[in-house]
C-alpha cells in the first residue's frame, strides 16, 4: 500500500477515535447532568416526604393533646359538681353553725 494511503488511513482512524471520545464525553456529561437533576428530585421528594411526616405527627400531637384538655376539662367539671353537690348538702348545718356563733356572741355581749 503506497504511503498515501497508509497516512490517510491513519489520518481517519484517529479522526475516528477523536469522535468516539468526544461522542463519550458528551455522553458522560448529559449522564452526570441527569444523575445529577435525579438526585435533586429525590432530595426534594425527600424533603416533601419528611415534611409531611412532621407535619402529621404534629397533628397527631395536637390532636391527642386536645383530648387530654378535654378529659382534663370533663374531670375538673365532675369534681365540680360534686363539691356543689357536697356543699348544697351542708347548707342547713352551716346555717345553724353560723346561728349559733352569733347567738353566742350576742350572749357573751350582754
Amino acid at each position: 500500500m503506497p504511503r498515501p494511503e497508509v497516512l490517510d488511513r491513519i489520518q481517519e482512524a484517529e479522526q475516528e477515535a477523536d469522535d468516539i471520545v468526544a461522542e463519550a464525553e458528551a455522553d458522560r456529561e448529559e449522564r452526570i447532568a441527569d444523575a445529577r437533576q435525579e438526585a435533586d428530585e429525590i432530595r426534594e421528594q425527600a424533603r416533601e416526604e419528611a415534611e409531611a411526616a412532621a407535619q402529621e405527627r404534629l397533628d397527631d400531637a395536637r390532636e391527642e393533646i386536645e383530648a387530654e384538655r378535654e378529659a382534663l376539662i370533663e374531670e375538673g367539671q365532675n369534681a365540680r359538681e360534686e363539691l356543689e353537690s357536697q356543699a348544697e348538702g351542708r347548707e342547713d348545718e352551716v346555717v345553724d353553725y353560723v346561728t349559733d356563733l352569733f347567738e353566742e356572741a350576742v350572749h357573751a355581749q350582754t
